[in-house]
């Protein structure tokens, strides 16, 4: 055999090993915000079995009030899988061919709120303990900050709202909770170990509502963003300037 063939089987033994001992590839937020553009990358989506509104309104970077809106949604705690939601608002017709249609349901306002959600946020807190890994950068792809910590941190909520998502259908977040704080506001916490609320569930600010952890990413830490009109938010105009 000669040694330029030697080598390129040997070249090609070695990346065979390296494939078979290779690791389960993790997505983190970074990445994934990096090939997503601004808004809606599709113009509509199928819910699946475990979807919210307001989970389908964060991954795609929406207002969930829009989202109820372009869909005549009357009460945004109902949605169905298989269901196909309009991820952008309606074109309008020219007037000279637009045809006569009966009024769909009545848009939002689209469910009964708690006095709570109506105010604004009067004030945050850090929701861990710990050095501050990366900040926000949303041009990077980075829609939060990244929090230090060990297995186990206590996570808590940054300030007083409700739960509206608790679990991990959303790549790159592992295990994640969201909680509603008004009508224009949500906060997001991920790459849980535990969650320890569940949707539907009242807050208060400073509540344990789950302990730090490395789902879905390759170290332990907390992923944490503010969102307002469904934009992402640099956590650090609104957290004390000490954790």
């Amino acid at each position: 055999m000669s040694r330029p063939l030697a080598w390129l089987l040997l070249a090609g033994l070695a990346a065979m090993l390296a494939g078979c001992g290779s690791t389960r590839w993790l997505a983190p937020i970074k990445e994934i915000g990096k090939t997503r553009k601004a808004g809606p990358v599709a113009e509509s989506y199928v819910v699946q079995p475990g979807d919210t509104l307001f989970k389908i309104a964060f991954e795609h970077g929406l207002d969930y009030r829009d989202l109820a809106a372009w869909n005549g949604i009357a009460d945004v705690n109902l949605i169905r899988a298989g269901e196909r939601l309009r991820l952008l608002p309606q074109r309008k017709p020219s007037v000279a061919t637009a045809p006569a249609k009966p009024a769909r349901n009545s848009p939002p306002p689209v469910e009964a709120e708690s006095p709570m959600e109506n105010e604004e946020v009067a004030a945050w807190i850090w929701p861990a303990r710990g050095s501050l890994l990366e900040g926000f950068d949303e041009a990077a792809g980075n829609k939060g900050i990244d929090i230090a910590g060990s297995l186990g941190t206590p996570v808590l909520a940054g300030a007083p709202g409700r739960v509206v998502y608790a679990g991990e259908g959303l790549r790159g977040y592992g295990k994640l909770i969201i909680i509603k704080h008004n009508q224009t506001t949500l906060s997001a916490y991920a790459h849980h170990s535990r969650i320890l609320v569940h949707e539907g569930q009242t807050v208060a600010q400073g509540q344990k509502i789950g302990e730090m952890g490395s789902s879905d990413s390759d170290r332990v830490k907390l992923h944490f963003e503010i969102r307002r009109f469904g934009r992402p938010q640099d956590p650090l105009i609104y957290l004390p300037k000490s954790g």
